[in-house]
């Protein structure tokens, strides 16, 4: 390639593909950033427009390649599960992300666990069904607490941490008879319980080579302390300090590497982000999941104290140069705290005008990354169910927390939601959040 700008096309509208188009942004590299859908955030940044899918992406690839889009990046994970990345190169596209194939470690729980005890990494003990009677009786010889989880994709919301019998058989009856998520909950997949911390590891391949991020931690839960239903992510921070140095290489070397080693005795080539959602237990680290994308909000975290131009890994990626690379922190901790709209999960009210957005101090140390923002007129409005994702950056996690909090509150709309624990684990780790 010349040296010229280079187009970028960025999949996705919420606060992980706000967070990337700003990254881009960086770049003196990169010229016009498009991005489909979009947000009304996004849009200030790049050139949003509305494309439908359509059988086999016909319609993306044909705007890629009128529009003479050198690298495209995908954010959500229901799009490389349906092959778009297949579809993109099939026409000669380069594209950020794994194919159809190596997707399904995150589209297929069942598959994740096969790859996974096939490549001895190590993981909770678990078992597959289809059947709700077999599920129940597989239940009782493991015992409460323990998980139910969709094989499919349920958009964050497809697992159930089972208390009691009682709520295992009422998780097992919502997948396998009602199909609750739909095609998603054909199959279950009951596990172990885990006792420990969780922690979130992203990490650049190319199929060869694995460039491990820095750690974050997110939080699932709805309200304060852990508890209500599970969301998409009402927020996070990076560094967790549950991730050690010797931590992560020991991530690195018993989960990421035997992983792409299994991956290529099957034949299929990875690239892209591969996410390990990690419980950090007393005998060490255990993999929950597989994720085949950059994780939201983590990336909202993340990317902020990525210093290499966004670019040049991208690039790297798609040609299998990865190991000219190596990756550098900004030292600072990074907190992103998300605000949500009345009702979310289940059902988020939308329309709601959002104000104070021009009162935030935006100096490089507090980032705004919209997810489910439109406009209207001259107002920003809520049109989903996470909104906003208020990032801040500091020389320590309580000045960053403090930070976040303090600009969080400058926003307001009818309805806003927002967890004010946020790294409360990281916090206990430090001595009661002692600066």
């Amino acid at each position: 390639m010349s040296n010229s700008l280079r187009k970028v096309l960025v999949i996705g509208g919420g606060g992980r593909e706000h967070a990337i188009v700003w990254k881009l942004r960086q770049s003196k590299r990169v010229g016009p950033i498009y991005c489909t859908p979009g947000n009304a955030g996004i849009a200030r940044d790049a050139i949003c427009f509305d494309a439908p899918w359509g059988e086999n992406f016909c319609e993306l690839v044909r705007r890629a390649l009128t529009l003479g889009i050198d690298y495209t990046i995908v954010g959500p994970e229901a799009p490389l599960a349906e092959g778009i990345v297949d579809a993109f190169e099939k026409a000669g596209l380069k594209v950020f992300g794994p194919s159809r194939e190596a997707a399904r470690l995150e589209a297929s729980k069942s598959f994740a666990k096969e790859v996974m005890q096939a490549a001895r990494i190590p993981t909770a003990m678990a078992q597959t069904f289809t059947d709700a009677k077999e599920a129940q009786k597989f239940a009782r010889k493991l015992g409460p607490p323990l998980i139910v989880k969709a094989d499919g994709l349920a958009a964050g919301k497809g697992v159930t941490v089972a208390y009691s019998l009682e709520q295992a058989y009422e998780a097992i009856r919502r997948n396998l008879v009602e199909r609750q998520f739909g095609a998603a909950s054909e199959r279950i997949v009951i596990e172990e319980f885990l006792e420990g911390e969780e922690a979130s590891i992203m990490a650049f391949t190319d199929g060869n080579v694995i460039l491990p991020m820095a750690s974050a931690q997110d939080h699932k839960r709805l309200h304060d302390g852990d508890i209500g239903p599970n969301t998409g992510g009402m927020g996070a921070y990076s560094p967790a300090p549950v991730v050690t140095d010797e931590l992560m290489e020991e991530v690195r070397e018993t989960v990421f590497l035997p992983l792409l080693e299994e991956l290529q005795r099957r034949g299929i080539v990875y690239k892209g982000v591969i996410y390990a959602g990690l419980m950090i237990t007393e005998e060490g680290p255990r993999v929950l999941e597989f994720n085949c994308r950059f994780g939201d909000p983590e990336t909202q975290v993340v990317l902020p104290r990525l210093r290499n131009d966004l670019l040049d890994i991208v690039e790297a990626v798609c040609d299998g140069r990865l190991c000219e690379h190596h990756l550098e922190w900004d030292p600072h901790v990074a907190v992103c705290v998300v605000m949500a709209a009345r009702g979310y999960p289940e059902a988020p009210e939308k329309g709601a005008v959002i104000e104070g957005l021009e009162d935030v101090m935006l100096d490089g140390r507090v980032l705004v990354f919209h997810a489910g923002t439109a406009q209207r007129a001259s107002d920003f409005v809520v049109a989903g169910g996470r909104v906003l994702g208020i990032t801040a950056l500091h020389t320590s996690l309580p000045r960053a927390l403090h930070l976040a909090y303090q600009e969080i509150q400058r926003i307001r709309f009818d309805g806003a939601h927002y967890r004010r624990d946020i790294a409360h684990r990281a916090l206990e780790r430090l001595e009661g959040g002692a600066d």
